[in-house]
């Protein structure tokens, strides 16, 4: 599952007129979309030449249609499925984007901010030429789960704290931000409970509330007027009892319930798509990780696609984390999944990941990417990702009788090839 903060500062190509804005299509993408010939694709390319209204600044108030809890009881983490009404906004989307999210700060911190900075939550502020209460810009506006470097920078200047101003001080980012992780601005105002500092002063350091993506777990033509979210809710306690939680994650699945909205839009990712119908498709997905490819084992399902589907899923336990359980099983009984492998690593004395079932049926993989297999991965970046391109590196090496250098290349030439591709955060 695909889940990033977007830089404050990234462009937005919407125009005063964001309805006759026009996309401008990768050359790369047309000539893919001919040379396979996805005709499915090349007719998304025109028809979606045209740039939604809804964009971060002009988000759809999409309503929510179901917010369940998806993992067992048991199980370390809370997975949910959210399913959202797309109304009458003419949004669309294809298997493989993402879908921007516009959060909303926990109100308890909100508070205990407001608290800390000893003013009324109705004190007038001006943002961005806009007036507000305090707690609607803290609410809405701008993060706070989160310490910028600006409010860093300004908590060390004014506090005189040794340790923070010693690690400001030596530019040591990597011990700078390990001091700072689960830190947020309610923890910086606390390294110094004496410093008085105004709500005129503490926004002018704090960065904009940005959106959150979510890669989308829905096909367009499973799912018509619709688009579902699959979801791991951040919980977790840093510096003491106070509970922290990911901003939209924690928004989503405490303060958001069936019937009331919340603001999306899509965010298109090209290089992410299904190939042509009659292709090969792996798929690697654990955890959250698998949202993107039930989205494609629907969309081949409804387009009658003849390439055989390949899925790696894992997480801790089968009992309790075995997300999509059903589904799953009955695109294996259809005819729709051909090959199915599950990695629980805590099922048993020793870890399995899904790297490992790769390495055990390496063969058969390399069998499947000589036929012209496309490769996907989903999930987490640090770990998970290299570890796959290992485990793959491994499996051209051993079976496709490869040295190190040259499986590289391989892998190399899939990926200039868009026939190994990854999405991950």
């Amino acid at each position: 599952m695909r889940f990033h903060h977007v830089p404050t500062g990234s462009s937005d190509s919407s125009t005063s007129d964001p309805a006759k804005a026009q996309f401008v299509e990768h050359p790369s993408l047309i000539a893919y979309a001919t040379q396979t010939g996805n005709a499915d694709m090349l007719q998304s390319t025109s028809s979606r030449r045209r740039k939604s209204v809804w964009n971060r600044k002009n988000p759809y108030p999409a309503r929510v249609i179901a917010n369940t809890v998806l993992s067992g009881a048991g199980s370390a983490k809370e997975v949910r499925h959210l399913v959202l009404s797309l109304g009458d906004s003419g949004m669309t989307y294809e298997p493989g984007d993402g879908l921007g999210v516009v959060p909303r700060n926990d109100p308890a911190l909100v508070d205990r901010i407001i608290d800390r900075l000893g003013v009324s939550p109705d004190t007038p502020v001006v943002d961005r030429k806009e007036q507000r209460t305090l707690r609607e810009a803290l609410t809405d506006r701008y993060e706070i789960a989160t310490a910028s470097k600006y409010l860093v920078d300004h908590i060390a200047a004014r506090s005189g704290d040794p340790e923070l101003t010693h690690l400001v001080s030596t530019g040591d980012r990597d011990a700078l931000d390990a001091w700072l992780w689960g830190k947020d601005v309610l923890d910086l105002l606390d390294v110094d409970r004496s410093l008085a500092i105004t709500p005129h002063e503490l926004l002018a350091e704090l960065q904009p509330l940005a959106h959150r993506v979510y890669s989308i777990s829905s096909s367009p033509r499973a799912h018509a007027g619709t688009v579902h979210l699959t979801m791991a809710t951040i919980r977790y306690r840093a510096g003491g009892a106070r509970e922290r939680g990911g901003v939209c994650s924690t928004h989503l699945a405490d303060r958001i319930v069936d019937g009331q909205t919340v603001g999306v839009f899509v965010t298109p990712n090209r290089s992410f798509r299904l190939p042509a119908d009659d292709a090969k498709v792996i798929m690697i997905g654990p955890g959250t990780g698998v949202a993107p490819f039930r989205a494609f084992l629907h969309e081949r399902a409804e387009r009658g696609a003849s390439g055989q589907n390949w899925l790696f899923f894992g997480d801790q336990h089968e009992t309790c984390d075995h997300i999509y359980r059903e589904e799953i099983a009955r695109f294996v009984s259809d005819g729709v999944l051909d090959r199915l492998d599950l990695a629980f690593s805590r099922d048993q004395d020793h870890k399995v990941y899904v790297q490992d079932r790769m390495r055990a049926h390496g063969a058969d993989l390399y069998r499947w990417l000589e036929d012209g297999a496309h490769i996907y991965v989903c999930g987490d970046a640090t770990r998970m990702a290299h570890d796959v391109e290992e485990a793959l590196l491994d499996i051209v090496t051993e079976h496709g009788h490869h040295n190190i250098a040259s499986a590289k290349d391989v892998l190399a030439q899939l990926k200039k090839d868009r026939r190994y591709v990854r999405d991950v955060y």
